[in-house]
């Protein structure tokens, strides 16, 4: 499947983008830059022809570099606009001389010091912004904020969202229940997909199998269905978990079940339909 789209990836240069989050002791695999070049070698590894790079940081100036990357691997961007300030400007910034779509902006929200971050009234103004700019907005929420997700999703219902992580389920052996209560309400909504993605960043290299992991992707394909899911390695994060090669044999074998046009909508179709990339 060479022209799927991996809908999810990170590229970064720490010179320009310092990525303070990154241990180089417990993240050594991915305590480095990544560029094109190795975007492409790790999508040939992985049997797909494009990727949509999500932003790392909140960063305006890290999306607007984002924006002029090599357009023969990266179908899009995802990146990073102040939604509590003026939009448009931001938007034009980023779209300046770029080589690439822009085609969402995500916020670090799992991560915000606002723990309602989501439900802000200036945020709704922003979230309207790209509603009318025909973008989408990619979640990167925990368990626990599920229910603000589906809330706002609710508000906006023209607006695309893309969930990405699934959510962030809790860890192998951890309770899901607040987490499969959380996903099924945010399906409910028609405008909301979801990621196969991240689900291995935290896990040690040999120490899961694909069986593992089974449960959390079941539930989601019975909560959105293959047609609203997107396929996304998290690479390099995947590089915590064992890699992205492992990981798409891992989902190979967890959607081995699908028919061959549903998987050709994870691998790609749901990409490229969700961030219009025809």
């Amino acid at each position: 499947m060479t022209g799927g789209i991996d809908a999810h990836v990170h590229l970064w240069d720490r010179a320009l983008d310092p990525q303070d989050w990154i241990d180089p002791q417990t993240m050594a695999p991915i305590a480095r830059d990544f560029d094109s070049s190795d975007l492409a070698a790790m999508l040939a590894s992985t049997g797909l022809g494009r990727a949509v790079v999500v932003q790392s940081s909140n960063s305006l100036a890290e999306s607007v570099r984002l924006a002029r990357l090599d357009p023969a691997v990266v179908a899009g961007v995802v990146g990073w606009v102040d939604l509590t300030a003026e939009v448009d400007p931001q938007l034009d910034r980023i779209r300046e001389n770029a080589t690439v779509p822009v085609v969402g902006v995500r916020h670090l929200v799992h991560i915000d010091p606002d723990p309602e971050w989501m439900l802000r009234d200036d945020v709704a103004r922003g979230l309207g912004v790209l509603d009318r700019e025909g973008l989408c907005f990619d979640l990167v929420v925990r368990d626990w904020q599920l229910a603000q997700a589906a809330l706002v999703s609710g508000r906006h219902e023209a607006l695309r969202f893309v969930l990405d992580h699934l959510g962030g389920p809790p860890g192998l052996g951890e309770d899901t229940g607040a987490w499969v209560a959380g996903l099924r309400e945010l399906a409910r909504r028609p405008n909301v997909v979801a990621k196969v993605s991240g689900l291995i960043s935290g896990l040690a290299p040999g120490s899961w199998r694909a069986e593992d992991l089974a449960d959390r992707v079941s539930i989601a394909l019975d909560a959105f269905g293959p047609d609203r899911l997107l396929y996304g390695s998290d690479w390099p994060l995947a590089e915590l978990g064992g890699g992205a090669t492992a990981w798409r044999s891992a989902v190979d074998k967890l959607l081995a079940e699908l028919s061959e046009a549903e998987r050709e909508r994870v691998f790609g179709g749901s990409a490229a339909e969700v961030y219009d990339l025809f």
